[in-house]
């Protein structure tokens, strides 16, 4: 992260933003501000180039210093990717400069769709077609960045005519619409997490995502995870960083530990990359989910390594702060949807069916 003002922005609000302190819309500012949302993006259409890959570092990089931060960044940038995505280049002309500056936030709420993909879950959004698009009536329990300012969200359809399911972004203006109050969290809190109502909300077929989510989601859900493994990636690697901190060089069997650990994870980056670059997990998602459980241990296993390093010092207020908080969003990451449990059982699935 090149960007030094929004490094010490966010050291210096760490703490506010995962307690739910700091105004939840100053996050997507100041990460709209710092340029990252442009990383991986077409210069063409706005952006300053590279590849998804990029992004994930990006996102990487703000969770070395805050989850919830990075939680954002990766609703707003996973959003961003759908666009890219949508054969609809009249909706992606209209909303993709406003993603790209913070103006507007992006919420990717196909999560639920996700887990549709692979039959763990229905979708919960249904759609009746009308004259010009559809009413949409359904529930979606968890979606972060919903700015109380204004938003779009990406949900999966059920075509109530019988049709294909279908992708559609959903302007937080529309009537019928209802945001809950933000979920209570243990962490994570100025994130914009709350839960969406559809009361018969009416939409026009120009806010179309794609016409077939059994087409859609494979092709997006390689972005989707990875820059969701950013989150662990930069969790890992700070934590990682702190354990290096603690032992002042000192050689140790807990050093012999972090330089192992630490290997695992940047070969397990090494892998997600190559894989994103060569267009592999579209056809073979499975490698993709086991990459995702990997970096997902990696995280889990820096932050008791940071604990064993740091020793009591860990559990005093005024030193351990900042590690109580990486605990925290240790906890979050095995949980995130898709969840380890879920795509464990998926692979249990698919190996089963072999």
């Amino acid at each position: 992260m090149q960007d030094c003002a929004f490094r010490h922005w966010l050291d210096a609000n760490a703490e506010a933003i995962d307690r739910g302190l700091c105004e939840p819309q100053q996050v997507l500012a100041q990460i709209a501000e710092s340029q990252l949302l442009r990383v991986g993006v077409d210069p063409a259409v706005g952006g300053t180039g590279g590849q998804v890959t990029n992004a994930v570092e990006a996102i990487a990089a703000i969770a070395s210093r805050s989850l919830a931060a990075a939680f954002v960044c990766w609703g707003q940038r996973a959003f961003i990717e759908y666009l890219l995505h949508s054969p609809n280049q009249p909706l992606r002309e209209r909303l993709l400069p406003r993603l790209l500056t913070g103006e507007l936030a992006g919420a990717t709420g196909l999560s639920n769709a996700m887990k549709f993909l692979s039959g763990i879950e229905a979708l919960q959004v249904r759609g009746r077609p009308a004259a010009d698009g559809w009413h949409l009536e359904g529930r979606l329990h968890w979606v972060t960045n919903l700015r109380k300012s204004g938003f779009v969200v990406a949900a999966a359809i059920e075509d109530e005519a019988g049709g294909a399911p279908f992708v559609l972004a959903i302007p937080s203006d529309a009537q019928g619409l209802e945001r809950s109050d933000d979920l209570q969290l243990m962490g994570l809190q100025s994130s914009n997490t709350a839960a969406l109502a559809f009361h018969q909300v009416p939409l026009a077929r120009d806010w179309l995502l794609h016409e077939n989510a059994r087409e859609f989601l494979p092709r997006v859900r390689p972005a989707f995870l990875a820059l969701q493994c950013g989150m662990a990636i930069g969790l890992a690697r700070r934590a990682l960083e702190e354990v290096q901190a603690h032992l002042h060089g000192r050689a140790s069997f807990l050093d012999e530990a972090r330089q192992v650990l630490s290997e695992r994870l940047e070969n397990t980056v090494s892998e997600l990359k190559q894989g994103l670059l060569e267009g592999r997990f579209q056809q073979q998602p499975a490698a993709l989910f086991k990459l995702r459980i990997t970096l997902a241990e990696c995280a889990a296993d820096a932050v008791q390594l940071e604990l064993q390093a740091s020793g009591g010092k860990a559990y005093l207020s005024e030193y351990g702060e900042g590690f109580a908080r990486r605990w925290r969003e240790s906890a979050f990451v095995p949980i995130v949807t898709p969840s380890l449990v879920q795509l464990r059982a998926e692979l249990q699935r698919q190996a089963g069916a072999a």
